[in-house]
């Protein structure tokens, strides 16, 4: 299990790395934490001619509080973010997620923005980001541009970074008031990619109705899925269990059209989104519920 031969570069800067990212094009691979890119290499499933390894470069990861939300710099350790006092306050969704994410030895390495940008279809971080309405900051030749959550993913594995693009900062805007959150999932063993997986917001008005929901998927098509159709059946709603069985039936059987493989049936996952909303929905609602009486 040896990748093929590849040029390797560590630029010390992101105007060195967009550089070598333009000279090489389609060519390259920036290496972030190299916990999916290496593998992968290892397997020759992935052979890039060229790696542009980010390690060295400062000023790309971090955490901090930005207006009342919270920006984090791509090379941020995702174990990093998940011992985050400031995550923990300010996106209690990210926070409650990252213990999903394969296994503490990963996740020492593993970081935020390699994650979304890889975009695995299966990956946590891409449906909370969903959930989050999160906004991602690019940077290319021409500058800077932001890209929210639901135009970054583009496909199976497939994103709006162009060829010459690299991510450089997530932004989380701060939460509305009375909003809750939840995330959980099915896998086959505790640190497995999952077989189905729920990220999901809620808000609530002062009389407990839901007025807005953004309920993300995942591991149920090529990408993160927005389940529309169960949101719309929340809004307007005070969140009774009849109102939740209404939307998780339509998140199964409208919202998704999942694979099957030798893990899961697409009926199973079907099966499984349906189990999943039930389960996560009241929890959030819950939440939302108790930070309105908190505010």
């Amino acid at each position: 299990m040896k990748p093929a031969p590849f040029e390797y570069h560590r630029p010390d800067s992101v105007d060195e790395a967009l550089a070598l990212l333009a000279e090489h094009g389609y060519d390259a691979k920036l290496l972030a934490g190299g916990q999916s890119l290496v593998p992968a290499m290892n397997f020759r499933l992935a052979a890039p001619a060229v790696l542009i390894d980010l390690n060295r470069i400062p000023g790309l990861d971090g955490i901090a509080e930005a207006d009342g939300g919270v920006r984090i710099g791509a090379m941020t350790r995702q174990r990093a973010a998940e011992r985050s006092a400031t995550v923990a306050s300010r996106v209690p969704l990210l926070a409650e997620t990252l213990p999903y994410v394969a296994h503490a030895q990963i996740r020492n390495r593993g970081t935020i923005g390699g994650s979304i940008a890889h975009a695995d279809p299966a990956a946590e971080l891409p449906a909370v980001m969903l959930a989050l309405d999160a906004r991602f900051h690019l940077r290319g030749p021409g500058g800077t541009r932001v890209v929210s959550a639901g135009d970054f993913f583009t496909g199976l594995f497939g994103t709006a970074l162009e060829a010459e693009e690299m991510l450089v900062e997530v932004e989380v805007a701060p939460a509305a008031p009375r909003t809750g959150w939840a995330f959980d999932e099915v896998s086959r063993r505790h640190g497995d990619f999952a077989l189905a997986g729920i990220a999901a917001t809620v808000q609530v008005d002062d009389e407990g109705r839901c007025t807005g929901a953004r309920i993300a998927l995942l591991s149920v098509g090529d990408g993160p899925v927005l389940a529309t159709q169960a949101a719309a059946a929340l809004v307007g709603q005070a969140p009774t269990d009849a109102a939740v069985r209404a939307a998780a039936e339509a998140a199964a059987q409208r919202d998704v059209d999942p694979p099957g493989d030798i893990h899961a049936s697409p009926a199973y996952r079907r099966q499984l989104v349906d189990v999943l909303v039930r389960r996560v929905l009241p929890r959030a609602f819950d939440r939302a519920r108790a930070r309105g009486l908190q505010a």
